[in-house]
């Protein structure tokens, strides 16, 4: 996992914003180096973002996590 710059997570949390549809999701910067950069939601972590970079491409993995609890009644 390699770590990512603070203007490298904004211009993720705007794509993300956008191609999602909700001005409510955030990019959080980690609070130490190493760490996770997770996604949240009005201020609920629902995952994490990983960056990969191989020959010179760099991509991002999104993995969104959702408790059964969150889920509706059946």
């Amino acid at each position: 996992m390699a770590d990512m710059s603070h203007s490298e997570i904004l211009r993720l949390q705007a794509a993300l914003q956008r191609l999602l549809g909700s001005p409510k999701l955030t990019v959080n910067v980690p609070p130490r180096k190493g760490m996770s950069v997770e996604i949240a939601v009005a201020g609920e972590v629902v995952g994490t973002v990983y960056r990969d970079e191989d020959e010179g491409e760099v991509s991002y993995a999104v993995n969104l996590t959702v408790l059964e609890e969150d889920l509706p009644a059946a």
